[in-house]
């Protein structure tokens, strides 16, 4: 009730001087560390006119908010400095599993939600929390405490509640914890000194750096012979107390000197905008200048000196951003023993800790805390309940990897990368290929060599044997066509070696599809035509005449090429065989792949018709088994086309068991041995016929042969 009465006076005298058209000036400078009670009522009334209010004393995040609090600054931190340096202490020890103690009212609960920010999405843990106040139950406090297994204690509070806490905690028997003290009681005069202290652990504690003021003592020693107390009345005017009859100057000397450094500064940061307002020199001011708070606010926010070797200044939001703390530890001799400090400069902060000079109480080996043990490398953390900090390990499998950045995740390998189980990081794969010099490729390459050979000596022979019966038996132009498409074909044997490129993909798949569609059109053309000739066109006369006429044999050749060649194009342009990496086959190695092509309906259209002109010419061909014994172009068809089948499927077989390097050899092998299966039961053995059974290449050798069978066969006429 008495505050409230002297707050009602000051504003009464506040209203007195807007009636007279004077304005107040200057600060309020607080008496009590750390309380919002001592601001947030009055606070408001300077702000309304911008009256300029400076603290040395009131620490709380809210006063940062300039929209709330327009014109007030300080001299002393906020809380979040305080915590900034308290999470700092907990990262140099890596002490993640702790308790925030704090004192239940507006200045704890501000730092209690200051705390819970910082430490989000860090490495630190608050297992528990409690508000403390007059009627706290510390045996059951400390039960919970215990029960958690915590042993770092961050206590956010002023001295009398530091002091129950601690006398408590010596009652309890509370043992080898470690109790950070914020600076309203780190530099406390009686704790560190009291029996039992060392019992309950290590306190360690943050506080404002000791600044000597010159000529302080001198001034309290001349204060204490000169004063001359005043009437309580004008004691309380406007809340501004200081009754020191019962300090000696000694007292006020060795006390908490804390606020020394700010409330010198608070002080000269006044003067210093006055001055500036009130344009002084040396020796004088301009005394007709008249003062208004805002014009003092203004040159407060542009403040920039030097004092006590100390540069002086504030942030837009009106906090200091000069000075320091001190970090401290209670040693057995009963001080607060300095053993790191935490600078602010206008640009930069350095924090530093002797952690040689700690001696730790109780089992007087550095502390520990933490819900879970770290788990070893290559382990990541799997959350168990509420809290990240408690958690199992898990081994990352082969392929993953974990790192310090996300300790809770494997993170999967690129394609191009491996990894061993439990790993911190990914190894760059080995690219395996088979190489143009690699001896089976120079093989097959040379086989390839020797089937174009082949391929350009038969079409050469056959040119020159055009009109023999042989020749026009085996499709006549038909058989250049396709002599063609199997030297066009080859040229995929060639691009199944080297490094895999989105070029060579297309060119391994894409003339072997193509022409390799056309070379079973003109066999299945050949197949149907012969089939025809002995069984169907003598029943079937306007069949033959409709075959004829619109070129059957060339209609359904080129209707494939176009056919195929669409399909082919079109899933080329829509999604290129792009290269992809293989890695089933090596855990430390990869091999570039060709999809034949990724657009699966493009491609399973390409095979598909392939395959069905491979099983129609075969059909065909072993439809007309029963023809002439000495006219064997069905047979040599049906056996083609019966090791294309083969080959064909021991490849998908070998395709499908092995995943090495060598299946593009595979591939070539495959492929080489189909095109010479062409060649060896289809040409060669007309080739043959030309040049050692001349006698059988002659036109009446064929009529006698067709005369023959047409009289012994039941489908004659």
């Amino acid at each position: 009730m008495s505050r409230l009465n002297a707050e009602t006076e000051c504003i009464a005298q506040t209203s007195e001087f807007k009636k007279k058209g004077d304005y107040l000036l200057g600060g309020l400078f607080d008496h009590v560390r750390g309380t919002l009670h001592s601001n947030i009522p009055v606070a408001p009334l300077f702000m309304m006119d911008l009256i300029p209010m400076i603290s040395y004393g009131a620490s709380s995040s809210v006063f940062s908010r300039k929209q709330n609090f327009p014109s007030f600054l300080r001299t002393v931190h906020t809380n979040e400095d305080v915590i900034e340096i308290i999470w700092k202490l907990l990262k140099e020890f890596n002490w993640n599993w702790v308790a925030f103690l704090y004192i239940d009212d507006d200045y704890g609960r501000d730092g209690l939600n200051v705390f819970i920010k910082k430490i989000k999405d860090t490495e630190i843990c608050m297992a528990f929390s409690c508000g403390l106040s007059k009627n706290t139950n510390y045996p059951k406090l400390f039960k919970q405490i215990e029960s958690l297994r915590v042993k770092v204690m961050v206590v956010f509070t002023a001295e009398w509640t530091a002091e129950d806490l601690i006398n408590s905690a010596i009652q309890q028997n509370v043992t080898n914890k470690v109790w950070i003290a914020v600076d309203a009681w780190s530099l406390h005069k009686g704790l560190p000194k009291k029996a039992g202290i060392r019992n309950i652990g290590t306190v360690l504690g943050i506080a404002e750096g000791k600044v000597t003021i010159p000529g302080f003592n001198d001034f309290i020693y001349s204060f204490k012979a000169q004063i001359q107390y005043e009437n309580e009345e004008q004691d309380s005017f406007c809340n501004q107390m200081c009754n020191c009859s019962s300090l000696s100057a000694e007292d006020i000397i060795t006390a908490d000197p804390s606020f020394n450094f700010p409330v010198y500064s608070a002080v000269y940061a006044v003067a210093h905008a006055l001055h500036a307002v009130l344009q002084c020199g040396a020796d004088s001011c301009n005394k007709d200048i008249k003062v208004y708070p805002n014009l003092v606010l203004n040159e407060l926010k542009k403040l920039n000196f030097t004092l006590l070797k100390q540069t002086v200044q504030f942030d837009k939001n009106g906090d200091p951003k000069f000075g320091s703390y001190d970090i401290v530890f209670w040693n057995e001799g009963g001080d607060a023993e300095r053993i790191g400090s935490y600078t602010f400069h206008p640009k930069i902060t350095h924090f530093k800790i002797d952690k040689s000079k700690i001696h730790w109480h109780g089992d007087k080996k550095e502390p520990e805390s933490f819900s879970s043990e770290e788990c070893p490398e290559g382990y990541m953390k799997k959350q168990e309940g509420f809290h990240k900090c408690s958690f199992s390990c898990k081994i990352c499998p082969k392929g993953t990897y974990v790192n310090t950045t996300d300790p809770y995740n494997c993170i999967s390998c690129k394609d191009t990368e491996w990894s061993k189980e439990g790993s911190t990081s990914c190894t760059a794969r080995l690219l395996e290929y088979v190489s143009f010099s690699d001896p089976a490729a120079i093989v097959i390459m040379i086989g390839t060599v020797i089937l174009l050979v082949l391929t350009v000596a038969i079409s050469i022979l056959f040119a020159l044997n055009n009109n023999t019966p042989v020749v026009r038996s085996a499709g006549g132009p038909m058989c250049f066509l396709v002599l063609g498409c199997i030297s066009l074909c080859s040229i995929s044997v060639f691009f199944c070696f080297g490094k895999a490129t989105t070029v060579f993909c297309m060119l391994r798949y894409f003339p072997v599809i193509l022409f390799g569609s056309v070379c079973l059109a003109c066999f299945a053309v050949r197949s149907f035509q012969i089939i025809c000739i002995f069984k169907i066109f003598d029943k079937l006369p306007m069949l033959r005449s409709y075959w004829t006429k619109y070129y059957g044999s060339c209609l359904i050749i080129c209707l494939v090429f176009f056919i195929q060649a669409a399909q082919l194009i079109s899933g080329i342009i829509v999604s290129p065989p792009t290269p992809y990496p293989d890695t089933l086959s090596y855990s430390d190695r990869f091999i570039l792949r060709c999809y034949i092509l990724k657009n699966h309906k493009a491609s399973s259209g390409s095979l598909s018709l392939l395959f069905l002109l491979l099983f129609l010419t075969f059909f065909f061909s072993y439809a007309s088994k029963n023809l002439p014994k000495h006219y064997n172009e069905a047979r040599a068809l049906s056996f083609c086309m019966l090791h294309q089948i083969l080959i064909w499927i021991i490849f998908a077989t070998g395709y499908t068991l092995y995943h090495g390097k060598y299946l593009q050899v595979f591939s070539a092998l495959a492929t080489l041995l189909s095109l010479y299966s062409f060649l060896i039961k289809y040409f060669i053995p007309k080739c043959y016929i030309i040049i050692f059974k001349p006698e059988q290449n002659t036109q009446q050798y064929f009529q006698d042969l067709i005369l023959t069978y047409s009289t012994q066969s039941p489908y004659s006429l």
